[in-house]
């Protein structure tokens, strides 16, 4: 008895696991039978399900077909295994991520979550592990299964989230070797980091992203007008439409391995994201107190015990996984990652992953301002300023969702400290406790990373009537240049719209340029310079200072601009200064010279004249499927006008070389759209590259060139505007069937 006993445990313990994986695999089957997917003829699928469950499922499955890799190093970097991957570098990365990201409070979190967030959670993570089991060829790095606690670790769909605003350096002077330099960057923000060269930060490319909204006021045909227009490494989002018999239809920009559309529309709203300076994450002074063998954080006048928990962070070396362990610390405000004065500091910043998840899914249904302003009530949308507009007409803007309450006794610029319980902070403010534009009579509002005390002209709202942590930041050229383009309009369009938005006037050397002609000016007769800089300055004297491919001052000014920033530095502003103000203002005029004569060498050098058109050095190349791009002169590449965002540029393009002679952009427009809302949505746009991550694709750089010169391509939005621009039609699956 006690040998059947035993031989059925053993049968049931081999049969078990594929009884499960049999079980997942008929689940896995059903869902994709109740999945369309549509390719148009560029590739964009077209999502369609029965419930929202099903569209979830296409579009993480679609999303698949076209990068892999980028979902998968997304969720590394989310749930701080990149290590697993990369190696001992980003070993920092993952224990930053770790401080914040545990598994199991995840999993808890997911069993707690309401059952139809679950369920599209489940969707999710079955349509990747769908994926992977119809695609054997494909090998992930490290994650072979995907769990639907997961998706639970990347909620918010920026470029870099709050946790990332953590300095590693300092990270790692405190959990490891002191003084240690800052990993190599991975994850999420990889591309851009990458290559980001190191500097003083005098070059740096602004980040950031663009939106502006028209109301029917101010528009020709009397509706609403959206831009769309994030700044991000490029190839960070891919475009999708998911719609569902439950009342999805959202149409965007999808950042790799989310479900839901990050920065878009459905067929009666719109939404726009843009990197915010509100000052929401605070750092704490703590007081440690040892007693026996326990430590304590002074807190009022009582002692609490410091939480501490064990992070194992597994890395990869050549003969395999090896780890490295640490014990980490928390207060009830959050974890402690650096010492500062002495003391231990702990961060608090916004974790509530679940109502962020639901916020981010329930804002692409939102088809009214009341229902969207519902989902901001979250207040979980925490790094973003969001521009919107819609088919009844209203326009809106709505400042950082997630400001904390807090005691305004504190400088809270700097760490303050965690033993005095006013500290605290005392909830979250609502939406109309910051800045808020609602229909202003201007008829136009925007966003470009900059304060928003000029977000609808004189309807702005007023910066002395709110406390100065709601915004942190201030105003830089690419506002100007906004303001320029919408004031006193009447007639917009789409057409208009993005021709606006591709404006090539570049407001930064109005101020930048005069200090340098009239160096040039007060030179003595005869003095060398006189001569040798008469030519270059005669181009920018008569330039109309709008950048082209085949302006030869944009290249003067640009290569001038740079060795200026570097030769002079940024250091302190002034209080609302620009940066071209700061450069002017700090450059003696043998500096601005000095400078000139730097760009016309390297010019020279570099292309064998200083008269070379802008076109013939600021280009867009894409070679492979890597996150991190490779550059070679000596292959094909498109040339683009429009430049860096610092000079005021609105169409930004961050480029730089890279031992090249020709500058090479990653990051700036990565996604653009325009929308006109009425009875029928009307929409253009376009992607940096194309579609797929994968060279063979037809896809992969079929939108670079109308990228390159602003050419939008119209969006299949409805049934009838896909006739004729269907490639293919299919459900997932090993053999894709109509």
């Amino acid at each position: 008895m006690k040998r059947l006993v035993l031989a059925a445990a053993i049968l049931a313990a081999t049969l078990g696991p594929q009884a499960a994986q049999n079980r997942d695999l008929e689940r896995w089957e059903r869902q994709a039978r109740a999945v369309t997917i549509v390719r148009d003829d560029w590739g964009i699928p077209h999502v369609h399900g029965k419930t929202d469950a099903d569209a979830v499922f296409g579009v993480v499955y679609a999303q698949a077909e076209d990068d892999f890799n980028r979902i998968e190093t997304n969720y590394l970097n989310a749930l701080g295994r990149l290590a697993e991957a990369e190696g001992e570098s980003a070993v920092f990365r993952d224990l930053r991520m770790k401080l914040f990201v545990d598994p199991d409070r995840l999993k808890a979190l997911y069993a707690g979550s309401p059952a139809w967030l679950r369920a599209l959670m489940q969707a999710w993570a079955d349509g990747l592990n769908y994926y992977l089991h119809t695609h054997p060829e494909v090998k992930p790095r490290v994650i072979t299964r995907f769990e639907p606690w997961m998706a639970l670790s990347f909620t918010e769909g920026s470029i870099g989230g709050d946790i990332e605003r953590i300095n590693l350096a300092r990270l790692e002077a405190f959990y490891g070797k002191a003084g240690a330099a800052e990993p190599a960057a991975g994850g999420r923000d990889a591309a851009e980091a990458a290559q980001r060269p190191a500097t003083d930060g005098a070059n740096d490319e602004p980040s950031g992203s663009n939106g502006i909204a028209i109301a029917p006021s101010i528009a020709k045909a009397g509706r609403a007008l959206l831009l769309i227009n994030p700044h991000t490494s490029f190839f960070f989002r891919a475009e999708a439409q998911m719609t569902s018999a439950e009342g999805l239809n959202a149409y965007g920009a999808i950042t790799w391995g989310q479900f839901f559309v990050y920065q878009g529309f459905n067929d009666r709203a719109g939404w726009m994201h843009t990197s915010s300076s509100v000052d929401n994450i605070d750092e704490y002074l703590e007081t440690i107190v040892k007693k026996g063998d326990r430590l304590f954080y002074r807190f009022g006048t009582s002692d609490r015990p410091l939480e501490s928990r064990t992070i194992s962070i597994p890395y990869q070396t050549a003969s395999g996984l090896s780890s490295r362990t640490f014990t980490v610390f928390r207060t009830h405000r959050g974890p402690i990652v650096r010492e500062a004065e002495g003391k231990w500091v702990s961060v608090r910043l916004m974790e509530e992953p679940v109502k962020a998840l639901i916020q981010s899914y329930t804002r692409t249904k939102a088809r009214s301002l009341q229902a969207f302003r519902d989902t901001m009530a979250l207040h979980t949308n925490s790094s973003n300023n969001t521009i919107y507009a819609d088919a009844d007409g209203n326009i809106a803007y709505f400042h950082a969702n997630f400001v904390p309450v807090r005691d305004r006794r504190y400088d809270w610029t700097r760490p303050v400290d965690g033993s005095d319980p006013a500290t605290d902070w005392r909830g979250v403010h609502g939406i109309d406790e910051t800045p808020l534009v609602l229909n202003p009579p201007t008829g136009w509002l925007f966003n470009t990373n900059n304060a928003p005390w000029s977000a609808a002209g004189p309807a702005s709202p007023k910066k002395e009537d709110y406390p100065p942590d709601v915004d942190a930041g201030g105003e830089h050229a690419r506002g100007l240049h906004a303001v320029r383009v919408l004031e006193g309009r009447k007639d917009f369009t789409l057409d208009s719209l993005l021709a606006a938005a591709y404006d090539c006037y570049r407001p930064a050397f109005d101020t930048m340029l005069p200090p340098l002609l009239g160096a040039w000016d007060g030179l003595p007769d005869g003095h060398p310079r006189k001569a040798a800089l008469a030519g270059p300055i005669g181009v920018l004297r008569g330039w109309n200072r709008r950048w082209g491919v085949e302006s030869v001052a944009t290249s003067l000014a640009v290569y001038w601009g740079e060795d200026l920033g570097r030769r002079v530095g940024l250091g302190p502003r002034d209080p609302g200064e620009l940066e071209a103000d700061h450069l002017v203002r700090k450059a003696t005029p043998s500096q601005l010279l000095e400078s000139l004569e730097q760009a016309v060498e390297r010019l020279t050098r570099d292309f064998g004249t200083w008269q070379t058109p802008w076109g013939e050095i600021n280009r867009f190349q894409r070679l492979t499927g890597d996150i991190v791009q490779v550059f070679d002169d000596g292959k094909p590449s498109i040339p683009v006008g429009f430049t860096s965002a610092r000079w005021g540029s609105l169409a930004s393009f961050g480029a730089r070389t890279y031992g090249t002679k020709r500058m090479y952009g990653t990051s700036g427009n990565s996604f653009v759209a325009v929308v006109e809302f009425g009875p029928r949505v009307r929409a253009r746009a376009i992607s940096a590259g194309g579609q797929s991550g994968n060279p063979a694709s037809p896809h992969f750089n079929d939108q670079a060139l109308r990228y390159a010169t602003g050419t939008l391509r119209d969006v299949y939005f409805y049934p009838d505007q896909l006739e004729g621009h269907v490639e293919k039609e299919y459900r997932p699956g090993p053999n894709p069937t109509p």
